[in-house]
């Protein structure tokens, strides 16, 4: 199984923990609502769902909301169908939910694991936290070695480039850092990006903007020039 299609199941396993769902409402939730996964289509949903229910992770009910038009011309008049967690499924993903090992915090995976902290137990949370921390220090490490071997043979824009990615994991070190002390300190999210945003009020030149886990920050945040 591929990392992709290993952070999929995950994440279909997540949303339908919540409430069941028609796939065209999944589709819509990984598009959008989740904000993990992009341009995702029918032709890759579908084989997922039917994998886990091949593994008795989830069941196919009769559902009455419609599917989307637009999966019909996969697989003819779709039938209206609701998959639902099975108590396999529950306990699959709380197992998943339990993991804190490289396949929770790399790029591909991190995002989506973020995406469900909510049930995350706190312990698990900061390993995870600390995990990814640890992951972009070694490559911030790294990117500082390679800018100092090739900085005289680098063109401006070349050079500006890779100090802008240095400057953008910096970044997320320093919220992974903030999120890490948060957590260790007993507060939940809600009262970090509170405190978070009223420490950035009061600084000069501050974003305000919140990096999300595994995007790259924009470009614009004068208070985040690299050390």
């Amino acid at each position: 199984m591929s990392r992709r299609s290993g952070i999929l199941e995950f994440a279909i396993l997540g949303l339908l923990r919540e409430c069941p769902m028609h796939g065209y409402e999944l589709r819509k939730r990984l598009n959008t609502s989740l904000g993990v996964f992009r341009a995702f289509s029918y032709g890759t949903l579908y084989p997922c769902l039917k994998t886990l229910v091949g593994h008795g992770w989830l069941i196919e009910e009769p559902g009455n909301a419609p599917e989307d038009a637009s999966a019909a011309p996969l697989s003819g008049r779709r039938a209206k169908i609701v998959y639902r967690l099975t108590t396999e499924g529950k306990e699959h993903f709380e197992e998943l939910l339990s993991q804190t090992g490289p396949d929770a915090y790399e790029d591909e995976t991190f995002a989506a694991r973020f995406a469900f902290f909510g049930q995350t137990s706190r312990d698990v949370r900061v390993r995870v936290l600390e995990g990814r921390r640890s992951r972009l220090e070694e490559r911030l490490e790294k990117m500082r070695a390679s800018l100092a071997r090739t900085r005289e043979r680098l063109d401006d824009y070349t050079l500006e480039l890779q100090r802008h990615g240095m400057e953008s994991v910096e970044r997320e070190v320093r919220w992974l850092n903030e999120l890490i002390e948060s957590e260790r300190a007993g507060h939940d999210l809600k009262g970090f990006t509170s405190g978070r945003s009223g420490r950035r009020s009061t600084t000069s030149g501050a974003s305000g903007a919140l990096p999300r886990p595994g995007d790259t920050p924009g470009p614009d945040a004068s208070d985040d020039t690299a050390t």
